[in-house]
């Protein structure tokens, strides 16, 4: 059976977001081995931050990510520069993957800095929920979902119409 992580930065500290999660997370345990990691965001002191403290931050952050990926896992990172793809098209990455042998995946959400380079560097895919803003405990959700509907669409099942 596949794996596929979840890694986020943050904590879900919404009741709600958190309740969706893990009904999704319930949901997709009979398709694949789901698990979300939760990796805390690396405190930024100064409101105003420099760059320079931003790319340090995230550094850290890009490197706690990165050492939370199973050995050989696919990686695709949700950034905004990321390609913006269909649910049918997300569902076929998946299945490429689980028919690779190699099946392991990995979809990781930064922090509200974004994304560290290194971990846009090993990503197999960057991803985008598309141009507008969203906070990251509802990207978490929506993205739970698009990985069950995916899921769903890969197991011919009608939840997809």
């Amino acid at each position: 059976m596949q794996s596929i992580d979840l890694i986020c930065v943050g904590k879900l500290n919404a009741p709600y977001f958190a309740a969706g999660v893990a009904e999704y997370q319930k949901r997709l345990a009979a398709f694949c081995r789901f698990r979300i990691i939760e990796l805390p965001e690396c405190p930024i002191a100064d409101k105003n931050a420099s760059p320079a403290q931003v790319e340090k931050a995230l550094a850290r952050e890009g490197e706690a990510i990165l050492g939370a990926v199973r050995k050989g896992a696919f990686v695709a990172a949700l950034c905004i520069e990321g390609q913006q793809i269909p649910s049918e098209e997300l569902a076929a990455l998946i299945a490429r993957r689980a028919g690779s042998g190699a099946g392991d995946m990995a979809f990781v959400i930064g922090s509200s800095h974004g994304l560290a380079g290194s971990v846009k560097a090993a990503a197999g895919a960057k991803l985008s929920m598309g141009r507008i803003t969203l906070p990251h405990q509802l990207a978490r959700l929506v993205l739970a979902e698009q990985l069950y509907r995916a899921c769903s669409i890969n197991a011919g099942l009608k939840y997809h119409k």
